[in-house]
């Protein structure tokens, strides 16, 4: 299958893996060589009447229902001139209306570059400048209004939003998409992370590796305990993050199941959709689900539907395994991954130490020294991975695909671990520094540099420290200059999120106020020292109450 010719500007997007690897994965199974749409097309006409989102909200679609929303709304941005390898940013809550959008974007072989809901503009100007998005589809009037200033947006949209008139994708009439194929092997999602990049990091994904390898994955949770069911799946992360994109694309296009949102997390809320609507399995990251686990039960509380607890983008405490366990009365399945094309996961032995076997049909994992060449068994190297999920390319950044990818399209996952005798893969820790809060991955030297923005800043470090709830939080260490005003953290936080649009989930929770930061012999911030103070100062302080 052929893409129509695309507009110059389009950012090309190239495919790091060789072809000949990725028609192999086809011939083997692994990947379906179908699109998106063309997938979703099969599963409305599998199960036309069966459940395929619901949202807090009370919405319901079925997959017809879905269907005729997916065209509507398809239509709508055809007419408005999106079409094949156009990038559209969606910046939209979670729900039923956000799942539209995601289907309509790849049915009209355009390609989703979704990232999360929230305040601040910053994200919006980088990814959707960054990659030259042809459109964007807001939840918020706002952020259209915010979106007007980047020149390469040809048309904006809002959907959802409370508003009505042209951009209001909620105003299209009904309509019916006569769908074209699409090049299985083209683009259709952006995943984006900040990893330990300045700038958030974005990932080019093929029909393939969604619909093939990432769908494989999901796959063996749905049925790691219950194959004979369909998957009711309680999605409390994000569906604009990594970790998320396993729903719309994957769970429904690739594999018919149904979706239950929350617009955000709430743990209260959450409990109650579980009774409510009965999932199968419970998707969240290692805070939420000790939060759930902690969370006094109300009177006749009914959770026996979930047979699957699905843990991940972040470390999985045993202490958490066992708590979500209990309280469930369901295995905890970890998911050791990463928005660069890394996967493994426990669904074969969820009580076994370590992160599970890998799965050839997801991605092959390979233990590497400095060389990059394979170590024995118990020896611990970088982690590498290349199968039938791996992405493309890094988007309009080829010093990361030099970084991270090697000649011959394996993914460099920037983490340290070993493979044991039995084949079970174990991760030690990361090679290089980011933060992990809650499982939302926050890149030190993107907030620094907005930090360094502030008129008193002289220096600034910033690191994470251990949190019993989160796993970590964000401190920032500063000097200022002298005979300016101390900088205080609410006054900081202030800045970043009003001046800068630093968007709040980034924003530091802990300050630390130097006369000067500690340096290294080579003359650089030493951020050993700067993690020793921090967590000094962490020890006889509350989030928000360091100076």
């Amino acid at each position: 299958m052929t893409h129509d010719p695309m507009p110059e500007t389009v950012l090309p997007i190239g495919d790091l893996v060789p072809p000949e690897l990725r028609e192999h994965w086809v011939r083997a199974g692994h990947c379906p060589d179908r699109d998106v749409h063309a997938l979703f097309r099969e599963r409305v006409a599998a199960h036309p009447h069966r459940d395929a989102v619901i949202d807090a909200t009370g919405g319901v679609l079925d997959y017809a229902g879905l269907d005729r929303e997916v065209d509507r709304i398809a239509a709508a941005l055809a007419e408005a001139g999106i079409g094949p390898g156009d990038i559209v940013g969606i910046r939209m809550p979670n729900g039923r209306r956000m799942v539209v959008a995601e289907l309509a974007v790849a049915a009209v072989g355009a390609v989703v570059l979704a990232y999360p809901a929230g305040r601040g503009s910053k994200d919006t100007r980088s990814l959707l400048g960054r990659s030259r998005a042809a459109a964007a589809i807001f939840g918020t009037v706002d952020d259209a209004e915010d979106a007007r200033a980047l020149p390469c947006l040809r048309r904006i949209f809002t959907f959802g939003a409370g508003e009505s008139g042209p951009r209001s994708l909620d105003d299209a009439p009904p309509a019916r998409w006569a769908a074209r194929p699409q090049d299985a092997e083209a683009p259709v999602r952006i995943l984006v992370t900040s990893g330990s990049e300045a700038e958030p990091k974005m990932i080019a994904y093929s029909h393939n590796a969604m619909c093939g390898g990432r769908a494989n994955y999901v796959r063996a949770l749905a049925e790691a305990v219950r194959p004979d069911r369909p998957m009711r799946a309680l999605m409390l992360m994000s569906l604009a993050s990594s970790y998320g994109s396993c729903a719309t694309h994957v769970a429904v296009a690739a594999l018919g199941a149904t979706l239950v949102l929350a617009e955000r997390y709430e743990t209260a809320a959450a409990l109650e959709l579980v009774a409510r609507h009965r999932p199968t399995h419970v998707f969240g990251v290692p805070t939420m689900l000790r939060r759930l686990a902690d969370h006094p039960p109300v009177p006749a509380e009914d959770v026996s539907s979930v047979t699957t607890v699905v843990s991940s983008a972040a470390p999985l405490s045993e202490v958490t395994r066992r708590a979500a366990a209990e309280r469930f009365g369901a295995p905890v399945i970890s998911v050791y991954g990463s928005s660069d094309g890394i996967n493994c996961h426990t669904a074969r032995a969820p009580d076994a130490p370590g992160a599970g076997f890998p799965d050839p049909s997801v991605a092959e994992i390979r233990v590497v020294d400095e060389a990059e060449r394979d170590v024995p068994a118990g020896t611990s190297g970088e982690i590498l991975a290349r199968g039938p999920m791996t992405p493309l390319s890094y988007v309009a950044d080829p010093d990361l695909d030099a970084r991270y990818r090697t000649s011959d399209g394996w993914v460099r996952s920037g983490d340290r671990g070993v493979i044991d005798e039995f084949g079970r893969l174990h991760v030690l820790g990361r090679l290089r520094q980011v933060v992990s809060r809650g499982g939302f991955h926050i890149s030190p030297a993107e907030v620094e540099r907005e930090i360094a923005a502030h008129p008193s800043v002289v220096d600034v470090a910033c690191v994470g420290v251990p949190d019993d709830d989160l796993g970590e939080r964000l401190c920032a260490c500063l000097c200022h200059t002298p005979g300016t005003a101390e900088p205080t953290l609410p006054e900081l936080t202030a800045f970043l999120e009003a001046e800068r649009g630093l968007e709040r989930r980034k924003l530091p929770e802990l300050l630390v106020v130097l006369p000067e930061l500690p340096l290294a012999p080579t003359g650089k911030v030493c951020r050993r020292t700067v993690s020793a103070l921090a967590n000094e100062h962490s020890l006889t302080s509350t989030p928000g109450g360091i100076r």
